[in-house]
């Protein structure tokens, strides 16, 4: 039984240049953390981010979704969660304040995520574990499907995680071999040209094979400068993605991404504003086969939807300290899943719930466990950091969901 909870605003300062990109020049990591405490001491931790001011907003509304969880045992909670996020995201107060994105569905997803943690400890597991381990029906009760009738309904999820169980032998193995990272920390938005080649030879040193350049200039040939320059140090077999960060118009996007395909990019990351699908889809259709990478900053899966409806997107990144939590980081997977469009999650978390994330992604669903981004900047702050080695992600076996911070 749930006894108490915590609400702690954790801020990080970076060193200088570190984390910027086009929109955020001087950006502070910070987390909302809520800890919810059992009857025996066992504490589940769950994170939402943000870059610094308003985090205390994310704080207080954290405390209203926890405060509703107290007197109430972890399993009866995840034996129905779908319906108590339903009826947590749609308080009429907090409602009004999103609906279903902003600073309430934030703290929705820090309280979600400390669920989910708290359930993985109880269980004595990694939460990866967990969650394969669940039947199909187990999961879909811990999601609200609510709005996704026309795509999605609990027995089309039920079915399809069903289908995937016959190739679960076959992908379990990624537990021992793990998976790709991908460097995203080469080309900060206010890194030199010379801090960048460095970092691009550190990254192909480290054994990564793939690596992303932040873009957004005001002067266009900044970018496609240091696109080439990224390109060239790291030769064609390597993957190299572009994040604009929701810098470009529409017709910027248009004229700098057809200069942009020359250095031929894996993806362009964000390219406009993120409510703005049509944008998304026009540009798609505009620049294929360069495909098209967005989530980071989408923040329920009804956008996500209508993203998958109109084709607009060639790779989803939605993020669980973004979106309302574990939970619905797992509907948008499954919505993906039908859509087969690869789900490569944005780290506002470090990789540290997510590496659980893609381990569930391709084991139980069948998603090819692509890569993950790799953000280290936070790593002496938690407990268990993330393990990688030559480019590698390897598999967390401590119990929860590595979320601890120290």
């Amino acid at each position: 039984m749930i006894k108490g909870y915590k609400i702690q605003d954790r801020r990080f300062p970076l060193q200088l240049g570190v984390g910027s990109d086009a929109i955020h020049q001087d950006p502070i990591y910070s987390y909302t953390v809520t800890s919810l405490t059992d009857e025996v001491g066992r504490e589940g931790v769950g994170l939402a981010f943000t870059i610094g001011a308003g985090n205390e907003l994310v704080c207080q509304a954290a405390k209203f979704y926890a405060e509703k969880l107290v007197g109430k045992d972890i399993e009866e909670i995840m034996a129905s969660f779908g319906s108590i996020f339903n009826d947590l995201s749609n308080e009429q107060q907090f409602r009004w304040l999103g609906p279903h994105k902003g600073i309430v569905h934030l703290a929705l997803a820090s309280v979600t995520n400390a669920c989910y943690d708290l359930w993985a400890k109880t269980r004595g597991v990694p939460l990866w574990k967990l969650l394969i381990d669940l039947s199909p029906q187990d999961i879909v009760n811990t999601l609200d499907l609510s709005y996704l009738e026309d795509e999605l309904s609990a027995s089309e999820a039920v079915d399809l995680l069903t289908a995937q169980r016959a190739g679960l032998g076959d992908r379990i193995g990624i537990i021992n071999t793990g998976y790709p990272g991908y460097d995203t920390s080469v080309g900060w938005f206010n890194y030199s040209d010379e801090q960048v080649k460095a970092n691009c030879r550190k990254a192909l040193d480290a054994g990564f094979e793939a690596m992303k350049l932040k873009v957004g200039s005001r002067d266009p040939l900044r970018d496609i400068k240091r696109a080439h320059i990224v390109r060239e140090i790291c030769g064609d077999k390597v993957k190299v993605m572009l994040d604009a960060n929701q810098q470009w118009t529409l017709p910027q996007a248009m004229s700098i991404c057809k200069e942009l395909k020359e250095m031929n990019p894996y993806w362009i990351e964000e390219p406009t504003h993120p409510d703005d699908i049509l944008a998304h889809k026009k540009l798609a259709d505009a620049i294929a086969p360069i495909k098209v990478a967005m989530g980071e900053h989408v923040p329920n899966r009804i956008l996500f939807k209508n993203y998958l409806q109109l084709n607009a997107t060639g790779f989803v990144q939605v993020d669980a300290v973004r979106v309302g939590g574990v939970s619905e980081f797992i509907t948008v997977s499954l919505l993906c899943r039908k859509y087969n469009i690869p789900v490569v999650p944005h780290v506002g978390d470090m990789g540290q719930l997510h590496q659980h994330l893609v381990l569930f992604n391709h084991i139980s669903m069948g998603h090819e466990a692509l890569f993950l981004e790799h953000i280290p900047h936070l790593k002496s702050y938690f407990k268990h950091p993330v393990r990688v080695e030559d480019g590698v992600y390897h598999t967390p076996m401590e119990v929860g969901s590595s979320c601890d911070l120290l």
